[in-house]
């Protein structure tokens, strides 16, 4: 861990239990530079008062591809000093686009710049479980850790209006949970859901198909998309604080209030609770 003296303020407090870093369950990725610009000096901040409750920062739209090689090299060493993982966020659709050649130098260009996850998703394309396998396989060769984005929501990214997405049409959820099992199979540890169809670009949510995943995959294996502060306190509320969400950058501190239970919203205030800690 980066130099602190370790020790929460006011920690006569009780909050719920947090397992160290790293852990396997309650998992937060906040999204890094997109819909603001990050350098060290902000993201320092950010790792400094925050840094315990982070698990790993996702870039968003390939954000590292417009970045200076030492900027982007300078970002992930900071997480790292903080023990935060860096992932790529969802590039790869684009990159598939390219060549076969170009998906090789990708993951090996990630590998030498120091990313630890390639997210592998398909949003707006779409491409044989096969082949995803394969990327898996790829990414799992190189010493990186692959994490899929699966969904039922075709064309799902960059923030297509909902009516557009209606257009499209959705997947049957069994049909993604079966692409899913595969994945976990094929050594993916952890599946990103999108949120779009579900939680996000949609006039009803569709809180059934979350239940779907989670009873046929378990949650422990499933990152929720949740970057809205309603959808991720649902999640907390319904899943409880050892849920795996992905939010962003700006919200940590409401997220983590909401897991800890010490803050929230009138319909989780003193309700998200966790008994002892793992060992008792």
């Amino acid at each position: 861990m980066a130099e602190h003296d370790g020790e929460r303020a006011f920690d006569f407090l009780r909050t719920n239990y947090r397992p160290p870093k790293p852990r396997k369950t309650g998992l937060t990725e906040i999204r890094g530079p997109y819909y603001t610009p990050m350098g060290k000096r902000y993201l320092q901040d950010i790792l400094e008062t925050m840094g315990d409750y982070i698990d790993s920062l996702k870039f968003a739209g390939g954000s590292f591809t417009l970045m200076p090689r030492a900027a982007v090299r300078e970002l992930i060493d900071l997480c790292h000093e903080h023990q935060v993982l860096v992932s790529t966020g969802g590039f790869m659709e684009y990159v598939l686009r390219q060549s076969e050649d170009a998906v090789h130098k990708y993951i090996r260009e990630c590998k030498e710049l120091g990313f630890d996850i390639i997210e592998i998703s398909c949003g707006f394309i779409t491409i044989p479980v096969e082949d995803w396998l394969r990327l898996v396989e790829c990414v799992k060769a190189a010493g990186l850790k692959p994490k899929p984005e699966i969904g039922i929501q075709f064309g799902a990214g960059g923030a297509t209006s909902a009516e557009e997405l209606e257009a499209e049409g959705t997947r049957d959820p069994a049909w993604a949970i079966g692409q899913a099992k595969r994945l976990l199979d094929a050594g993916a540890e952890v599946i990103m859901i999108e949120s779009e169809g579900i939680t996000e670009n949609v006039k009803v949510w569709r809180t059934g198909v979350v239940a779907k995943f989670a009873g046929a995959l378990g949650i422990e294996h499933l990152m929720f998309e949740a970057a809205d502060p309603e959808v991720f306190t649902w999640y907390v509320k319904n899943y409880g604080p050892r849920v795996n969400l992905f939010v962003d950058h700006s919200q940590i501190v409401q997220l983590e209030c909401v897991r800890s239970g010490i803050w929230g919203t009138k319909s989780v205030w003193g309700r998200i609770m966790t008994y002892g800690d793992e060992n008792g």
